[in-house]
């Protein structure tokens, strides 16, 4: 049956065009249409059948033109990401246009399949690679694709369960209505059985969008013609909050996810302790002095020893957590690794903790599509509320939860099941950065200057890193050159400063120095500027620089 179900989806048809791919290349448009742009896709054509299991069958047909020969460069080899674990990717045909009329094949031998580039994960992603080949203006390349599976890792038995979604019996899909080029059709089509209900949403855009129904399934088409790339703006928010896009998904709200999140976990002993780790929390917690301070040191304590580094684990990837018995063993993982460790170390130590997801980067929207990348921890304090710990953005900083991520989305996996959630806002006054300067000037206009800095929150943290991520040999030359832009006769007499990895305050660095000639001295004035007024510390006051003429 399995063989069976195969073979038919390879026959499905490819979307129909009216005319020869040949000439819609031909007619798409050319550079002074499109100024600035090496190439543009002519087409972009996905086809989902979606089985009772969840699992997907995707046949996609695209074409690519290229408009100058920046653009003939770039598509000289085009490259598809995919993870074996979860999906499997064949790469059906590919066809060169040419601009005479020619048409031409690419073997089979040109298209390679080769581990993808990766730096601190090392999940066994892999890429294709097609190798297209010289090019000229007004070429074009047709592909057509099929694929099965999904794009996050979990536990799996058969070969053809590790193709299904985590959820079971789910279908979800995240589709992007833009790029990084110009794009004159894409479409998105979709066939669910009749037993699953469909929810979708378009954003940012409007699109056609047409449903029908059958006896055995509801089919869903979804289309957007003349699609230009996003226009760059500094410091701007993520293209997914302001780009097209379609969410769809069966799941029917965030509250079955959060619970299924928390039932996936439970199930797999994600958080059981050991002896091991009794022993390091017991030790830990030996100088804590409350609540507060237990939840600070086990949250510092996994933020600092755990190392991010993703290898392949085998069973465990993608929505189940590792079991804290291997991330303590192995002291490295990535974000879903450190939340377990310290939601397995708080366990141990009797607090209530559970894992939730966020999206780092980015806006979450309503329909429970799975739209996130990042793992973190919930603790429920004596208040009986929940509170937030990201072990992965504090090593070696002061808070327990990164206020970067303010006014980020999260879901709970809790067994109750909760609701998306977002971070609040973090007031400045919780991030200060304090220069206080008592300055002595004599007759000869020398200064003698104590300059105190202190500084809390992201502040705290910019500053901290220069000690926390070099060697303790550079910190007192890295602290002078903060101030040698007062003059290159500058003379330091002093630098004190906490120790860096003392989290019990915030951060204070007091420097006593001299500087010749400082001033212009006469009979009727001194010429000066004060020196808390010279723009120090530059470099760890990035945030000021913000252009706010956009």
């Amino acid at each position: 049956m399995k063989r069976f179900l195969i073979l038919l989806l390879v026959t499905l048809p490819i979307l129909s065009f009216s005319g020869p791919i040949g000439q819609l290349i031909k007619k798409a448009g050319t550079s002074t249409q499109f100024p600035g742009h090496p190439s543009l896709v002519v087409f972009d054509s996905t086809m989902v059948d979606v089985q009772e299991s969840g699992l997907s069958y995707i046949t996609k047909h695209l074409a690519y033109k290229v408009l100058t020969n920046e653009g003939a460069n770039k598509l000289a080899t085009i490259t598809f990401d995919y993870d074996p674990l979860t999906a499997f990717v064949e790469i059906k045909e590919v066809i060169i246009h040419r601009t005479n009329g020619d048409v031409k094949s690419i073997s089979a031998d040109d298209i390679y399949d080769y581990p993808a580039p990766a730096r601190m994960i090392y999940w066994g992603a892999r890429q294709k690679m097609i190798d297209i080949g010289r090019l000229e203006v007004g070429d074009g390349i047709e592909i057509k694709i099929f694929r099965k599976g999904f794009t996050y890792a979990l536990l799996y038995n058969s070969d053809e369960d590790r193709y299904t979604p985590p959820m079971k019996g789910h279908f979800y899909d995240i589709v992007n209505f833009f790029g990084y080029e110009p794009i004159l059709e894409k479409t998105y089509e979709v066939s669910v059985p009749n037993s699953k209900k469909i929810q979708y949403q378009f954003y940012n855009g409007e699109a056609e969008i047409n449903e029908t129904k059958d006896e055995t399934h509801q089919h869903f088409s979804f289309k957007m013609k003349n699609i230009m790339p996003l226009p760059h703006e500094q410091y701007r928010v993520a293209n997914s909050d302001i780009g097209p896009k379609l969410l769809i998904s069966t799941s029917p709200d965030w509250e079955a996810k959060s619970s299924w999140f928390y039932g996936v976990n439970e199930d797999f002993g994600s958080f059981e302790s050991t002896p091991e780790i009794q022993e390091k929390v017991n030790e830990i917690l030996e100088k804590a002095k409350n609540e507060n301070d237990s939840i600070s040191l086990l949250t510092h304590w996994v933020a600092d020893e755990i190392r991010y580094s993703g290898i392949s684990m085998g069973e465990g990837e993608g929505f189940t957590l590792h079991k804290g018995e291997m991330t303590f063993t192995d002291r490295c993982g990535v974000c879903k690794d450190k939340a377990g460790m310290l939601i397995t170390m708080l366990r141990a130590a009797g607090f209530e903790s559970y894992p939730a997801m966020t999206m780092a980067g980015s806006r979450i929207d309503d329909i429970p599509a799975d739209q996130f990348n990042h793992c973190v921890t919930v603790v429920k304090k004596s208040d009986g509320q929940y509170h937030l710990l990201d072990p992965t953005w504090v090593p070696f900083v002061r808070e327990l939860w990164s206020s970067a991520e303010q006014q980020q989305n999260y879901l709970m996996g809790i067994p109750e099941g909760a609701d998306l959630m977002i971070t609040p806002v973090s007031e400045p006054e919780k991030h200060y950065f304090k220069i206080d300067a008592s300055s002595t000037i004599n007759k000869n206009g020398d200064l003698n200057c104590k300059i105190v800095l202190t500084a809390e929150g992201q502040s705290d943290a910019s500053i901290r890193r220069t000690f926390t991520s070099s060697h303790k040999r550079y910190w007192n030359s890295y602290m002078e050159e903060e101030l040698t832009s007062l003059s290159p006769d500058i003379h330091f007499d002093s630098i004190i400063f906490d120790d860096p990895y003392d989290y019990s305050n915030p951060i204070s660095i007091s420097f006593y120095f001299n500087i010749p000639e400082y001033a212009v001295v006469t009979e009727k004035e001194i010429i000066f500027k004060p020196v808390a007024s010279r723009n120090l510390f530059k470099h760890y006051n990035r945030h000021l620089y913000f252009n706010t003429k956009l």
